[in-house]
């Protein structure tokens, strides 16, 4: 397979979406396990720590590159897949299983994506900008991230909107997880069970850490 056919044919295409999708779960444990630290209610002190090591530190910040190509690649891919599977099925089936044949979230990566980038670029914007532009070498002067936390997430709004991103990324994860892995090769009646079992229970602990997050700001559970 040429570089083109990877970027250009559908099953180029999935492969790219299985491997961006792998890096991008492995970017969500790390980013969920950080954000746990809100827990400690030490004021966020273990919070504030880790948010400096991964924004002061050059290796996190070169790996940053890495995570948005990996995120535009899997937003890109995503779309002209779902495009190029549309234009190959331009009529529907003529009967429809519904959830016997497969699951509606699995139907519906595309809308559930789209909802995910939309937050994204809410989140982006509530911690990520104000952050980076306040750290080394340009201001020089760094936010408290916690401070920050508990300002954004005092509004019931921006709750609400987050607990809905959260849920999308729940059920995006719920078939991508499974999915990436078949694409890869990863499935028969050994592995088809503990993939299955282990990216539903992925899915549900992450989204649910990841939602709880705003919710315990803004009912004070953290303080």
């Amino acid at each position: 397979m040429t570089w083109k056919q990877v970027f250009v044919s559908s099953i180029g295409r999935k492969l790219v979406m299985a491997f961006t999708g792998i890096f991008l779960v492995l970017f969500l444990i790390i980013h969920v396990g950080l954000n746990a630290c809100i827990w400690a209610n030490d004021g966020g002190e273990m919070f504030n720590a880790g948010a400096h090591f991964m924004g002061g530190n050059w290796v996190p910040r070169i790996l940053e590159i890495g995570l948005f190509a990996g995120f535009i690649l899997h937003i890109v891919q995503g779309y002209m897949l779902t495009a190029y599977n549309q234009q190959k099925r331009k009529q529907g089936y003529a009967v429809d299983y519904g959830n016997r044949g497969s699951r509606w979230y699995s139907r519906s990566m595309a809308l559930l994506g789209t909802i995910i980038l939309l937050f994204l670029v809410v989140h982006i914007g509530d911690f990520w900008l104000p952050n980076r532009s306040h750290q080394g070498f340009l201001l020089g002067e760094e936010i408290n991230l916690f401070e920050k936390m508990k300002e954004v997430f005092s509004q019931l709004w921006v709750v609400i909107l987050y607990v809905v991103g959260c849920i999308s990324l729940g059920y995006h994860l719920a078939h991508g997880f499974q999915s990436a892995f078949r694409t890869l090769g990863v499935y028969n009646k050994r592995y088809n069970i503990m993939l299955t079992s282990l990216g539903y229970g992925f899915s549900i602990i992450v989204s649910l850490m990841f939602a709880m997050m705003p919710v315990s700001f803004y009912l004070g559970w953290i303080r």
